[in-house]
């Protein structure tokens, strides 16, 4: 159950940083409604998560499953173009997050 609160956190925030952009300065309403709430659930969850989870693992996983899933986002839903060098700093942080899963010792481990 604890990665599943921490997917609900990294999709929390994935959710609540798209919405900031729409937001535009927190000048349309709804949009930042979604931000508000949307980080308060990724805060909550990712609260969760540290129950059974290091920070340290949890924090990694969460900040770099989010930056390519906003990086996707941002390429898919706003066309912002990704080039060579950010392409290979996306497959980077999702080297670093296999290494994590694959070979720690401390991945799922509570402290």
């Amino acid at each position: 159950m604890n990665y599943a609160f921490l997917l609900a956190a990294i999709l929390c925030e994935v959710v609540a940083t798209t919405a900031l952009k729409a937001a535009d300065g927190f000048t349309r309403l709804w949009p930042s409604a979604v931000v508000v709430v949307g980080y308060a659930l990724a805060f909550y969850f990712l609260s969760l998560t540290l129950r059974t989870i290091p920070i340290g693992i949890a924090y990694a996983l969460w900040s770099g499953i989010g930056i390519v899933l906003i990086a996707v986002v941002g390429w898919l839903l706003y066309r912002q173009s990704l080039d060579w060098p950010a392409l290979l700093g996306i497959f980077l942080i999702l080297a670093g997050v296999l290494v994590i899963q694959v070979f720690s010792q401390t991945a799922g481990h509570a402290t």
